[in-house]
């Protein structure tokens, strides 16, 4: 079988399991939520070790708790060379980025440069007329998965890999109808940060990558952050494998704005916490960024898996990395162990 049509088959499996959703157990998937009889483990690492008899090939936990910081991994980083998992690899965070492209655009919806009541139209006068509804979908909308716009990760000449300019993938879902009419319902769609990518680009004059590392990244001190995989040594990135297909997925690039991001699990830990408490943020952007993004994100590409979330409970943010990923009751599993491990920290507190 080809890279491509191995692809071909996962392109819909891509759709479902890049989006930021909590999946919940099913009469279909009960069979995924054995663990749930499971005694709850003592200690974060009793339950990482227990978590590989679930497939996974490696996992990092990052928990950063009233200040303090703890670092968990087990399995493997690497299973053919039997490199075992490090707590400080980096890892292809996939949607989780779509959290800085949000912040970046409450950053210029506060400094005046967007408007969130902006249309598509107004911000890409070449797409009115190719996009249905582009003169009445605004910034807003897009940013909040509400615009209706069809996914381009389903159309089937989308390659992940591809480093063609955001309007020519764009491109690709040109004069299809849309799912909805804007703002009438949600529906996570990558086209949406694909749009955006271009919108910032051309607001600021340069890449928002730049703006992202310039404006977040390098004021927060996350220097083990960066917007695409080949801005890294591949020798510190973790190996990724997809059940059913054998290679190390590490290689395997993905470009697109709202996936493209490489981190280490610390370094998202500590940008959610930014994110929240206000370090990031003035009074106004704090204001604005809360009224069109969410505060955690999950991530899917072939070979990855991430999780990043706050407990207020325990004052805590949590980050799972799993460097294997398949279908839906996987995800089962993987959100499993996520809250297990909340779990122990919640005892723990």
């Amino acid at each position: 079988m080809t890279r491509e049509s191995f692809l071909g088959g996962q392109r819909s499996l891509y759709i479902r399991l890049g989006l930021a959703v909590v999946m919940v157990c099913s009469a279909f998937a009960l069979s995924g939520c054995s663990m749930s009889l499971r005694p709850l483990s003592d200690t974060v690492e009793e339950e990482l070790e227990l978590s590989l008899d679930r497939g996974f090939d490696g996992i990092i936990v990052y928990v950063n708790q009233a200040g303090d910081s703890r670092f968990y991994a087990s399995g493997w980083d690497n299973r053919e060379k039997q490199i075992t998992a490090d707590p400080h690899a980096l890892f292809k965070i996939a949607s989780i980025s779509k959290l800085y492209m949000a912040a970046a655009t409450a950053q210029l919806v506060a400094d005046g440069a967007l408007s969130l009541d902006q249309t598509l139209a107004e911000l890409i006068p070449e797409v009115e007329g190719r996009i249905e509804n582009a003169e009445t979908i605004s910034l807003k909308m897009m940013v909040k998965h509400r615009s209706g716009i069809p996914e381009y990760i389903e159309h089937p000449d989308f390659k992940s890999d591809t480093d063609e300019p955001y309007l020519k993938t764009i491109a690709l879902i040109f004069d299809e109808g849309a799912d909805f009419r804007p703002g009438k319902k949600y529906a996570y769609s990558n086209t949406n940060y694909l749009i955006i990518g271009e919108i910032l680009d051309r607001t600021l004059g340069y890449s928002h990558h730049r703006y992202i590392r310039d404006e977040i990244l390098t004021p927060l001190g996350l220097n083990n952050t960066y917007s695409l995989y080949t801005e890294v040594d591949s020798n510190d990135v973790m190996s990724g494998y997809l059940v059913g297909w054998d290679p190390d997925l590490k290689n395997w690039d993905h470009t697109g704005p709202g996936g493209s991001m490489v981190a280490t699990a610390e370094d998202v830990g500590l940008f959610l916490r930014a994110l929240i408490d206000g370090t990031l943020f003035t009074e106004e952007e704090q204001a604005i960024y809360t009224s069109i993004y969410e505060y955690e994100h999950t991530g899917w590409v072939p070979g990855y898996t991430s999780i990043a979330r706050y407990h207020v409970d325990i004052d805590a943010v949590v980050v799972q990395f799993v460097n294997t990923s398949s279908g839906q009751l996987f995800w089962l599993d993987l959100n499993k162990v996520y809250n297990r491990i909340v779990r122990i920290l919640e005892n723990e507190s």
